[in-house]
């Protein structure tokens, strides 16, 4: 939420919105993989979790960096039009994040196979695909809502450049923030 709360606030409602469909189709994958055993290894292996993390962090620091950089070019950049490789390049980000969120991956692979009925005559994989969905499907409800208010106030500030450049530094610290929390965070074993 944090993630596109702040891609709304850098670049813009539009932006946000692609970000947030890239993203949920990022955790598709994510739970395609933990459906079909990756779950398994990346809950035995505490290396591969913080690789996982650790990439998903710098990926966000790496894009908050460069939205605080951007920050003063935003005016110039709202008053143009969005080509559509940028949308695919703003949608590609937003899966990146998705299939590297170290978060997901461990609530798919602790969460869901708690909810698998093992005397249905579905299987394991196919139960926590659906179960997956369902959240999948509340999270891109909820994601949207937040992109559009955060940038329906974006809009808002965008009738000052100053304030356009305080927001946009604003989400760009956000989003190199939610990175370098998710980069120190972990279990205390």
């Amino acid at each position: 939420m944090l993630f596109i709360v702040g891609r709304a606030l850098a670049v813009g409602r539009r932006e946000a919105v692609l970000t947030m469909l890239g993203n949920t189709m990022g955790a598709a994958v994510m739970l395609v993989l933990i459906a079909l055993g990756l779950g398994t290894l990346i809950a035995a292996s505490a290396v591969a979790l913080t690789v996982v993390k650790l990439v998903g962090a710098a990926y966000l620091i790496y894009l908050g960096v460069q939205a605080f950089r951007k920050r003063k070019s935003l005016a110039a950049a709202l008053a143009g039009e969005t080509s559509a490789s940028t949308g695919r390049k703003t949608m590609r980000q937003g899966f990146l994040v998705g299939v590297t969120n170290a978060k997901t991956a461990v609530f798919f692979a602790a969460a869901l196979p708690q909810f698998v009925d093992k005397d249905a005559s579905s299987p394991a994989w196919a139960q926590i695909l659906l179960l997956g969905l369902i959240f999948n499907v509340i999270a891109l409800c909820s994601d949207s809502v937040w992109a559009f208010v955060a940038g329906t106030a974006r809009e808002w500030f965008a009738r000052s450049p100053r304030r356009l450049e305080l927001v946009g530094g604003t989400g760009g610290l956000m989003i190199i923030g939610l990175g370098a929390s998710i980069a120190v965070s972990g279990s205390k074993e």
